[in-house]
């Protein structure tokens, strides 16, 4: 919901400004799913592009945890720990992307491009529906 809010307060459309959403592999390993803001992800699907059985959102301790950051401003930008991002292959059509960068309110616009360079994203199909 966060960045639904974001987007309408900055005027942005829903589809460039990103949520950082970590989940928990049954193996206890976790990664980064980045969607847009009016999308939800699959875990089905991203269990299936991450090779694990099962995967689930990560509980606010974990995600806080294992990247350092507080629920509300988690970016997979300057993680504690380098976890594998995955990328939604609708969001990833977008010439620019919105995401969170690593605190409360606090964001950064950057070419799709470049975010999936930097951050060794893969980009895949991991929309629900």
């Amino acid at each position: 919901m966060g960045a639904r809010i974001a987007a309408d307060a900055l005027g942005l459309p829903h589809r460039i400004v990103l949520k950082s959403l970590v989940f928990r592999a049954d193996d206890g390993s976790f990664a980064f799913a980045l969607i847009d803001a009016a999308g939800t992800v699959s875990v089905r699907k991203l269990g299936r592009v991450t090779s694990r059985k099962h995967v689930e959102p990560a509980s606010p301790r974990d995600a806080q945890r294992v990247t350092g950051y507080l629920v509300g401003g988690i970016s997979p930008l300057g993680s504690r720990r380098r976890l594998p991002v995955v990328l939604d292959a609708r969001a990833a059509q977008e010439d620019l992307l919105v995401i969170n960068a690593g605190a409360r309110g606090k964001l950064v616009r950057l070419r799709t491009k470049d975010l999936v360079a930097l951050l060794d994203a893969q980009v895949a199909d991991i929309r629900a529906g």
